[in-house]
């Protein structure tokens, strides 16, 4: 029997074609792996290619590996010479060996992420930046965007015209790319980059790796951004033997660059294209798939396909929405548990799917009491988060400052320049005196050799004595705020790149729901730092877990992409939460359209059963929050639900606690709209100012905006908002001055 005989129809259609562009669209599980490497091995023992001529090319080292594996495998003979390698690796091959038609040495240097950030640093010194207003990390993400689109620092220049910020980041990207060149350096979006140029400059080197590569195959294809795109293009321009599989329902990444018109206009781009679409699924059931089907039929932005199996219809899918996201994670916690006691499934069957990396917080806490075995995945353990760590630290130090490892911790948390050699000699003179870290900063003008250091150290301890006292004065929560504030931590955090701080700044927003819920539920009534952090060290205790292979997977849905469970979890499907309240109130549709297609690989991970998850109430800042179930939950047909389930049903008997009209607002509102009960703001001059959530301000610092959430605080409203340049701020209604556009 023929190898190619194990193929369904479609699959041998795929494989069989081999001349000229070729899209196949592999819908989840449809087995498009095992297309690409039959294909190579056809185009070898059938077609009597040569090895030499064949060019692989997926996204990561780990699928790269994996693909030569199984071509090696199938191949055999000569499999060798075969390019099976990533885009970088590919560019890199090619630039060692011609970069020097270019202007650099061949011998080029790659700087990595910290390299950029060097190197970034000294030209916004050079060019006399404000780092406040630039931040380093956004101007490298910006031109990383710009290389992506095959953008130079001229064409740069060019758009800013008289846009003032703009025309600084072309200064800054200028620069930049002066002293790479200088230091026969490319950075990483360079290498595509520079790999295109080559092409486009130098026909005789094109030419060459167009003879070299007449049959290329590209995996993941919907991920491909315009460089890529122009890449690949240009390799396959003279033979047209160019196969690119993928799917667009699964096109995840838009904020990484991933560009899916590539896959959506492959027809237009490549004439005379065959187009197959692979829609067997070999994983999960078919009421899974119709679930998966039915949601993401509602995107405009696909090519139509429809999923379907003969692993039979299965279970139906369990929905179950609770009145709190604590019910939430113990229902889901208690499932488990009850289906591996029961010896139905092993741990590593289930996994649990959210929608940010803060939300694994509650589940984690509840798998360490249930003494369940778990591991999360594409993230840290929430208490091991650094940011966690930080604020935690602060805390310990302030309520006995006997903890030398947080104390040590913090002492730079920010930066406040006191240096290793210093903290090196307090550490020694406490252990001589045998007293904690922090008693030894309480008398560094005592410790011979930190003479420089004596101010900032005392400064510190300043700031945790006055911390001490403030602890005996206000709730934890409080507390926690004003440290925050008073070390400017966010700003700390926006250092380091915005879309990294708003991860880290939904962790601390988590952290805070966890310090509100200890002091709601203490049980002797006296909320006290020292019985919080006993708390959080008995839920965070997680080195104690046993490296074991059965455990329960936690992880994001853009981490679950490629992988497979019998059991899968999806859970806080809620509006404002999946989709996120950003794209529910963005101007284009088509971000919604990308938060349904996460949704869609949420449902597809599953291949026995899947239970979809939601609460009516949920903490967030701190502060209880009504939502309303996901639309995409309401896309789901019924037919497909459990018995018991009410999805459709319409809630009405809500809670009588704080925010009473907002729950009722949110659960009587239109589908599509969001309820925005009309805030006065008094200014600091007197006048006073009307907006809301989801409007558009301005500040007379930071431009124009969009306002994501408002906090009562006191005698005023804490107001987050996104600003169009500045990123993420959080201010004080009475201070902002906020005028709505």
């Amino acid at each position: 029997m023929s190898i190619y005989d194990t193929l369904n129809a479609e699959q041998r259609e795929a494989v069989f074609h081999t001349e000229g562009p070729l899209l196949i669209l592999a819908g989840a599980g449809s087995g498009k792996t095992r297309v690409l490497t039959h294909r190579i091995a056809y185009l070898i023992e059938e077609k009597g290619v040569n090895p030499w001529h064949i060019l692989a090319i997926t996204f990561t080292n780990k699928a790269a590996g994996e693909m030569r594996e199984r071509v090696d495998k199938i191949v055999g003979f000569g499999a060798e010479s075969i390019w099976v390698s990533t885009f970088h690796s590919t560019c890199v091959r090619i630039l060692r060996r011609y970069i020097d038609h270019l202007g650099y040495d061949n011998n080029f240097t790659i700087y990595d992420t910290d390299d950029q950030k060097i190197v970034m640093k000294d030209v916004c010194k050079y060019l006399q930046i404000d780092t406040k207003l630039y931040k380093e990390r956004t101007l490298l993400s910006i031109i990383s965007s710009a290389k992506d689109e095959m953008v130079t620092p001229e064409e740069f220049a060019l758009r800013a015209e008289s846009d003032f910020r703009e025309k600084k980041i072309a200064e800054v990207y200028r620069e930049y790319e002066k002293r790479l060149r200088a230091n026969n350096a490319l950075d990483f979006d360079d290498l595509l980059l520079k790999t295109v140029q080559l092409f486009e400059t130098q026909p005789d080197i094109l030419d060459y790796y167009q003879e070299r590569f007449r049959y290329i195959m590209v995996d993941e294809y919907q991920d491909t951004n315009t460089v890529q795109f122009r890449f690949v293009s240009l390799l396959a321009a003279k033979y047209r033997n160019l196969c690119v599989v993928g799917d667009d329902d699964q096109s995840i990444y838009k904020f990484r660059g991933a560009n899916i018109k590539n896959i959506l206009n492959f027809e237009q781009e490549f004439e005379h294209a065959k187009v197959i679409k692979l829609e067997q699924n070999y994983r999960s059931t078919s009421n899974i798939l119709d679930a998966a089907n039915a949601v993401i039929s509602n995107n405009t932005a696909r090519k139509d396909k429809k999923l379907w199996t003969d692993n039979g219809e299965g279970e139906k899918i369990r929905f179950r929405d609770f009145d709190t996201a604590y019910d939430e994670a113990e229902f889901i916690v208690g499932d488990i548990k009850e289906k591996v006691n029961a010896g139905s499934c092993t741990y590593s069957d289930n996994a649990v799917l959210y929608r940010t990396n803060a939300q694994s917080r509650m589940f984690e806490e509840k798998f360490v009491t249930a003494n369940i075995p778990y591991k999360v995945v594409g993230g840290v353990n929430f208490y091991a988060r650094k940011e966690i760590k930080d604020l935690l630290a602060y805390l310990k130090t302030i309520d006995n400052g006997k903890d030398d490892l947080a104390s040590r911790r913090i002492i730079n948390v920010p930066k406040r320049g006191i240096g290793a050699t210093s903290i090196s000699r307090i550490q020694e003179n406490a252990s001589e005196r045998e007293i904690s870290f922090y008693d030894a900063l309480r008398s560094v003008d005592l410790i011979p050799g930190v003479s420089r250091g004596v101010t900032k150290v005392e400064s510190f301890v300043a700031l945790i004595e006055h911390f001490k006292q403030r602890a005996e004065e206000v709730s934890i929560s409080q507390l926690m705020d004003e440290i925050i504030e008073a070390i400017d931590y966010y700003e700390y955090l926006r250092e380091e790149g915005d879309v990294e701080a708003e991860a880290r700044i939904e962790n601390i927003d988590e952290l805070k729901n966890k310090i509100v819920a200890y002091e709601e539920s203490c049980e002797d009534g006296m909320p006290t730092l020292g019985g919080f952090l006993e708390e959080v060290a008995l839920v965070a205790d997680i080195d104690s877990l046993d490296e074991n292979s059965d455990y329960v997977v936690l992880m994001t849905l853009h981490s679950a992409k490629g992988l497979e469970y019998p059991s899968v979890y999806l859970a806080g499907l809620e509006d404002g939460l999946f989709p996120s309240y950003m794209t529910i109130t963005a101007d284009d549709p088509m971000e919604i359209e990308e938060e349904r297609r996460l949704c869609y690989v949420g449902i597809t991970r599953a291949k026995k059963e899947l239970t979809l998850t939601c609460a009516k109430r949920r903490m967030v800042r701190g502060e209880t929050q009504y939502n309303k179930m996901s639309r995409f939950l309401k896309e789901v047909p019924v037919y497909l639900l459990s018995s018991g389930n009410v999805v459709m049903k319409e809630e009405t008997d809500i809670p009588k606690q704080n925010a009473y009209m907002q729950a009722v607002q949110s659960f009587h509102a239109k589908a599509f709209e969001t309820p925005k009960p009309i805030r006065q703001f008094g200014n600091a001059g007197g006048s006073s100012s009307s907006y809301d959530v989801g409007d558009r301000v301005r500040h007379v610092k930071f431009g124009e905006g969009l306002v994501t959430a408002i906090v009562a605080g006191g005698r005023d409203y804490e107001v987050t908002v996104q600003f169009d340049n500045a990123g993420v701020k959080k201010m004080f209604a009475a201070f902002a001055k906020l005028q709505k556009i």
